[in-house]
């Protein structure tokens, strides 16, 4: 039984897992809104919010932990400007948008996720 266990499998193993949590993070960092499912997005949002309140902290282990969970590219823009614009801000970095329409092919409820 699954009682009192977070996060979502998205029909992934672990390491395909923590893959695609990573380039989608990297993705929203460096665009500032992706469109993607509603359970992805929902998946994201944590993943991320944790990533920024971690940027915040302006500490060299900070950064190191940043950029062992993201692109180099990507970890730096945490550290250096998505932390400094959400300083006074405790959590809710990011929003999720449902979208009307369901994706054509298959259906799948799809969302918007941007940070606030």
């Amino acid at each position: 039984m699954r009682h009192l266990r977070k996060g979502r499998k998205l029909g992934l193993k672990r390491g395909k897992r923590k893959a695609f949590l990573r380039t989608l993070a990297a993705n929203l960092i460096m665009k500032g809104r992706i469109k993607t499912t509603e359970a992805r997005a929902k998946a994201l949002k944590p993943f991320v919010e944790k990533l920024i309140t971690r940027g915040k902290k302006q500490t060299v282990a900070s950064l190191r932990i940043l950029m062992k969970k993201l692109p180099r590219q990507a970890a730096y823009k945490v550290h250096n400007e998505i932390s400094a614009r959400y300083n006074d801000r405790n959590g809710g970095y990011l929003r999720i948008v449902k979208q009307l329409a369901p994706r054509k092919h298959d259906a799948s409820k799809m969302a918007v996720i941007e940070f606030v």
